[in-house]
């Protein structure tokens, strides 16, 4: 970036997939203060999404996991990274269960299951890349 004065459209794409994401695990946070927003006024992306909060989260997991997939292909990664994809997938599966009666205790769990999603991904950078 210092040298052409701009940023590569790869940096751009991965910057796509990070907020995404962070959509998608702030909303299981924001679920669980859902109650205590409504009193208050505070418009979080859980009261924003309404009944279909649990749909929209899956939908930016499932584009997340997308574009880690064209972002392995773009970087010809191997198959230990696509190994890792499938596990931060099967971890997604797993938030959409915790979240599944909308209950405090369990979103909350699924927003902390998010630590192993980011784990899981930058193993399998790490893997790839080494």
């Amino acid at each position: 970036a210092a040298q052409t004065g701009e940023l590569p459209w790869i940096v751009w794409f991965v910057f796509v997939i990070n907020a995404l994401w962070t959509i998608a695990y702030d909303t299981q946070y924001a679920m669980v203060d859902r109650d205590d927003d409504l009193k208050i006024g505070i418009k979080s992306t859980a009261i924003l999404f309404g009944r279909h909060d649990k749909l929209v989260i899956g939908v930016l997991q499932l584009i997340t996991l997308a574009m880690l997939v064209l972002l392995g292909q773009h970087y010809e990664l191997g198959q230990s990274y696509y190994w890792t994809i499938l596990a931060a997938a099967s971890l997604f599966v797993y938030q959409q269960h915790l979240i599944r009666h909308r209950e405090r205790d369990l979103c909350f769990r699924a927003f902390l299951n998010n630590n192993y999603v980011g784990m899981v991904i930058a193993v399998g950078l790490f893997i790839a890349f080494w």
